[in-house]
């Protein structure tokens, strides 16, 4: 099994309708680090057929530079998914990075997906194990079972939020997609992210954040983005041209917060070298940092760079 990156960067990951040729095509130049073209939801069941092949056609011909490539086939109680990962996979199966897979209730089916992605890229002489698997958790079950399906499989990259599904499979008081239900004080989806984000976080996946449905109303998206990300999810779908920018903002850190990651890890690099003492704590200005500062700061830079994020200040070692 080929050893891949599976963390790429996904702030924005930009639903696109598989049967939609001139959403495809518009799709290309927008600034999404990903984009998933769907033959589920998205695409009436008669027109699902001909859209597996205009999807191969726009992942072998379209320019999707920095982007990462996915397609959403249907879920396995379907009589559509085999077809749609042989068709797809088959045909453009260099040009793809993952599959995504909707409604995941456990660990089998993450395994049977794994089994024919192996099967196929085998029989075409593809590259075995560079396709990725996101697995989408869209009812109490998924849920329940999450830890399990994170586990299934060396190809998974990504644990997903899948929101409106799961509202109707908890019969959740709410007709908005993403946003609170009326009567509860709280934040209902807080224990659905936290579990969803340890599964991910416990096998070294990303934390996706499901959509939010009104597509016009960016402040309302920016303050359920907000949420996520506080969490410390790496990313949310986005349904709209609209909602890429702030996707792509809230999920990057500050630039200032992105600075001083850098400068806590040339600081802690220096201090702890021979040069610098040999220290396991020091002082960066007012501020102690050692290990646990080291890791934190990591997980900051790392999204600044993944968001291709430049320093604007640098650390000088401290006169004698």
């Amino acid at each position: 099994m080929t050893t891949v990156n599976r963390l790429r960067p996904r702030r924005s990951c930009l639903a696109v309708p598989g049967s939609n040729p001139r959403f495809l095509e518009k799709a290309q130049g927008l600034p999404a680090d990903q984009v998933f073209l769907d033959l589920e939801d998205a695409c009436a069941p008669l027109a699902k057929p001909e859209a597996r092949h205009t999807i191969v056609k726009f992942l072998n011909e379209g320019d999707w530079t920095g982007k990462t490539r996915v397609v959403r086939v249907n879920d396995w109680t379907t009589e559509w998914t085999y077809r749609d990962v042989v068709t797809v996979v088959e045909g453009a199966g260099p040009n793809l990075d993952c599959i995504m897979l909707p409604k995941v209730q456990d660990a089998q089916q993450i395994v049977a997906l794994d089994l024919l992605l192996t099967q196929i890229e085998k029989t075409m002489g593809f590259e075995v194990g560079r396709i990725g698997i996101e697995a989408q958790i869209e009812n109490a079950q998924g849920l329940n079972n999450v830890n399990e399906i994170a586990q299934a499989s060396p190809r998974i990259e990504t644990i997903i939020f899948g929101p409106a599904d799961f509202m109707a499979s908890i019969n959740m008081k709410s007709l908005v997609v993403g946003e609170q239900p009326p009567g509860y004080p709280a934040d209902a989806y807080h224990y659905i992210l936290m579990k969803i984000l340890m599964a991910a976080r416990a096998n070294n996946l990303q934390a996706i954040d499901g959509p939010y449905l009104q597509i016009r109303n960016v402040d309302g998206f920016r303050e359920v983005a907000g949420r996520a990300a506080a969490l410390g999810f790496d990313g949310k779908w986005v349904l709209h041209p609209g909602q890429v920018d702030a996707a792509n903002e809230v999920f990057s850190p500050s630039q200032e917060d992105y600075d001083h990651a850098e400068l806590i890890l040339d600081a802690y690099d220096y201090y702890t070298s021979e040069a610098g003492g040999k220290k396991g704590s020091a002082m960066l200005g007012d501020e102690m940092i050692d290990e646990a500062s080291r890791k934190m700061a990591l997980v900051i830079s790392g999204k600044g760079r993944a968001a291709g994020m430049q320093r604007t200040s640098k650390f000088e070692i401290p006169e004698a």
